[in-house]
């Protein structure tokens, strides 16, 4: 990897496909992949990691909303791409656009229905979503009638896919209720089925799903964190590979003598002589106030450098004393020798969280082919 001489978000293409690949493996070889770029590819460059993705041979691509839809379409990439959660007002875009729609209730899927009228489409792809237990987004079970007589009344839209969302596939704890979500998904596509003339896509599993449930990998599987690099999962997390590396330098070394403090707040007040280095990643840049005042550190020149006092807006301060370093040193925050699960578990989140939440604003290098 190369050395960092600003803070940077390294990505890893050659650690995207490898996941890719890996996830691949784990379903039948006819099941069709949906890879979820939304939030920017989880915070890194969407552009680049939907191209990467397309020609890894991805079927399908995700977004949650119909603008990140648009940003694809306008980078010329064509493949199919399902909004998760498109607002009415933005249908004509999204047709114009050729993006796919998930349509969850009846208000929804009539208003799309309508759209796709007005604009003369016909068989346009939609992707139906049912509530198997999330109780988040979906149709529910009784509302299979419902949802077939609207798509049997019309020719303007036609189902692409039916699909539901497991809510705990990587709690082995919650296997019971993950294979009742499964059972019933199943119940909702056989009544779906025999009330359409046709067959659409069926989809369920997600990451988690994808490891730990592949038999209910049906025509397709949607996987977002898994392709960056994390399994929910130690054993899983190590057949993996993150393809993010979040590097940064420092900026400078400080001596400072014991009673003197660091910081706002004079959260940090030195116990003995110690040595700090000042680092140019703050708050807003993602890496919050709850990471700070010990609670994890970075990496300098391989070895472990707490962070000291109250994160700032653009700074960090370090407690080096004992390494050998200088201003100017690369930095390591997550990635290389500290898994971002591990990072995120020091402020009291989750992976998720902290790689979608770093801040634009930090340059993405990308690595690897």
């Amino acid at each position: 990897m190369p050395i960092a001489h600003e803070t940077v978000l390294e990505l890893d293409l050659n650690a995207l496909a490898h996941n890719f690949k890996y996830l691949k493996s784990k379903v039948r070889e006819d099941v069709k992949v949906m890879a979820v770029v939304k939030a920017s590819a989880y915070g890194g460059d969407v552009v680049a990691m939907a191209k990467k993705l397309s020609d890894l041979g991805a079927d399908y691509l995700a977004v949650a909303y119909i603008s990140e839809g648009i940003a694809l379409r306008e980078a010329g990439i064509e493949l199919p791409v399902m909004v998760l959660h498109p607002q009415s007002t933005n249908y004509e875009s999204l047709v114009e656009h050729c993006l796919e729609p998930s349509l969850y209730s009846e208000f929804v899927l009539k208003e799309f229905v309508a759209t796709a009228d007005k604009l003369k489409q016909k068989d346009f792809p939609v992707h139906v979503k049912f509530n198997t237990g999330m109780n988040r987004l979906g149709f529910s079970e009784e509302e299979v009638t419902k949802v077939s007589s609207i798509l049997n009344k019309t020719t303007a839209v036609k189902a692409a896919s039916i699909f539901s969302h497991l809510s705990a596939s990587e709690d082995w704890k919650e296997r019971d209720f993950t294979l009742q979500q499964i059972h019933t998904f199943e119940r909702i596509a056989i009544k779906l089925f025999d009330q359409l003339d046709y067959q659409p896509l069926l989809h369920i599993c997600n990451t988690s799903g994808i490891i730990n449930y592949p038999e209910a990998a049906f025509d397709m599987v949607r996987t977002g964190i898994g392709l960056y690099g994390f399994g929910n999962d130690k054993t899983e997390d190590q057949k993996l590979k993150p393809v993010g590396t979040l590097k940064t330098i420092i900026s400078q070394i400080h001596h400072i003598k014991p009673g003197d403090s660091v910081g706002y707040n004079r959260a940090f007040t030195a116990e003995k002589p110690t040595k700090t280095a000042t680092l140019p990643i703050g708050y807003a840049d993602g890496i919050k106030r709850e990471y700070g005042n010990g609670k994890i550190g970075v990496y300098i020149n391989g070895q472990y450098a707490p962070i000291i006092g109250n994160i700032c807006m653009d700074m960090i301060m370090t407690d080096v004393t004992g390494i050998d370093c200088k201003e100017g040193d690369e930095v390591i925050l997550f990635g290389g020798p500290q898994h971002a699960t591990d990072f995120a578990a020091a402020g009291n989140t989750i992976s998720y969280e902290l790689i979608t939440g770093i801040s634009s604003r930090v340059k993405r290098i990308l690595i690897g082919s």
